[in-house]
């Protein structure tokens, strides 16, 4: 109830008004987001890989107006390969499709992404399709599949908490495609998606023990410390490689557990967003961890 409250307030644009307005909530929301320059967020990267931590980086937006907008941010994602390149740094990125202009048109949207994917292609690069709303399910799971035929290095995220989740990690499996698996976060219909906790755990993982053992290189995404000691024992008891997939984390989550994790041998990647437009962002890692929003509010009441 209180993710979906949270989700829905997230709408409301007087709310929005007053949280982007903020002081206060501006520098809370750092804690999630690594500044607003490309600058801010090559430092970040640099500073978690001498933690022993790969990094992915997302430049935040979502829904563009108008092609030229689409463009730009193709563009921008193209500097951002060329820096983490000249950076010494992988050049692995994670971009939404909306932003690149899927609801305008899905021809120009996947031809920009190609020119992302093809450039992270030539320096030995990965890009990760975020996935987004349900309704966008499908037409992202089209373009990936179209663009890892041609370059290969690209894929996609699966929310475990729709149902029709399975289905689809078994396509992604049989074409060699990459997933990331995390438990979702958008406010969906319940004929669309597991509203309870319980059910969304058992999904994730289902799914997740799936790809460890017929998956390309999976990226197992959660914070939840219970499902990750799930897993860690199922790997250990299949005696699968902990070389052959990756455990994925948002940056500002659980640093003591990616320490941890670090520590035992397994490989983490950090999700590391920056940019202006980060309200969206921001109110979702609210809705998905009730620790996120008692954070804020402690902090909003001492300042």
């Amino acid at each position: 109830m209180l993710r979906r409250t949270l989700l829905f307030l997230a709408r409301q644009p007087a709310l929005r008004r007053w949280v982007e307005s903020s002081s206060s909530t501006q520098r809370l929301a750092h804690r999630f987001v690594a500044g607003s320059t490309l600058d801010q967020a090559l430092a970040v990267c640099r500073h978690v890989r001498a933690d022993g931590l790969a990094t992915t980086l997302d430049y935040l937006g979502e829904s563009v107006t108008s092609l030229d907008q689409a463009a730009a941010c193709r563009d921008t994602y193209l500097r951002m390969l060329h820096a983490l390149n000249a950076a010494g740094l992988e050049p692995n990125v994670s971009l939404k499709l909306t932003q690149f202009g899927l609801d305008l048109s899905p021809e120009a949207c996947e031809a920009n992404v190609a020119a992302v994917v093809e450039t992270a292609a030539k320096f030995s690069g990965f890009v990760r399709l975020d996935m987004e709303a349900s309704q966008y399910t499908q037409q992202t799971l089209d373009i990936v599949s179209h663009l890892h035929r041609r370059f290969s290095g690209c894929g996609t995220v699966i929310q475990a908490y729709l149902r029709r989740s399975p289905a689809d990690v078994a396509t992604l499996c049989e074409q060699g495609i990459r997933v990331r698996l995390c438990k979702g976060a958008y406010l969906e219909e319940p004929d669309v998606a597991f509203e309870h906790k319980s059910d969304v755990d058992t999904a994730y993982l289902n799914l997740a023990q799936t790809l460890l053992l017929i998956g390309t290189y999976p990226a197992l995404a959660t914070h939840d410390e219970a499902l990750i000691l799930q897993l860690c024992q199922f790997v250990s008891a299949n005696k699968l490689d902990p070389a052959n997939f990756e455990f994925q984390m948002l940056y500002g989550i659980r640093r003591d557990l990616q320490k941890q994790l670090i520590a035992e041998g397994y490989r983490l990647r950090l999700y590391i967003p920056f940019g202006e437009a980060w309200y969206p962002y921001f109110m979702r890692r609210l809705a998905e961890r009730p620790a996120n929003l008692f954070f804020l509010l402690r902090n909003l009441f001492h300042a």
